[in-house]
């Protein structure tokens, strides 16, 4: 597993309850700062291998970035049980929400 790939699963596992981090904020902790793109995929390929809190990760907008709508509501679902509120334009505001390690 590429260096890059172990530090990115490490940083998504240790996002709290009812917390966020953004893609490229695991990116750039991890050590690519322009690789948020390597997390989407990190996080579509190896999030049930690694257990990871793949509903804590969101764009840097605010948003869920899944266009897929049961997979949107899955993530939106998750996140509300959590405690994560959502504003009235569907974003969740990253002052208050986003973990910062």
């Amino acid at each position: 597993m590429e260096p890059f790939t172990e530090r990115a699963i490490q940083i998504m596992k240790q996002i709290p309850e009812g917390k966020v981090m953004t893609y490229g904020q695991v990116a750039a902790l991890a050590g690519s700062p322009r690789g948020a793109r390597q997390v989407v995929r990190i996080l579509h390929s190896m999030s049930k291998k690694h257990r990871l809190p793949w509903h804590r990760v969101i764009n840097a907008k605010g948003e869920i970035g899944l266009k897929d709508d049961e997979a949107f509501q899955v993530q939106k679902l998750s996140l509300e049980s959590e405690g994560i509120v959502f504003t009235a334009d569907g974003r969740i505001e990253l002052e208050r929400y986003q973990h910062r390690p």
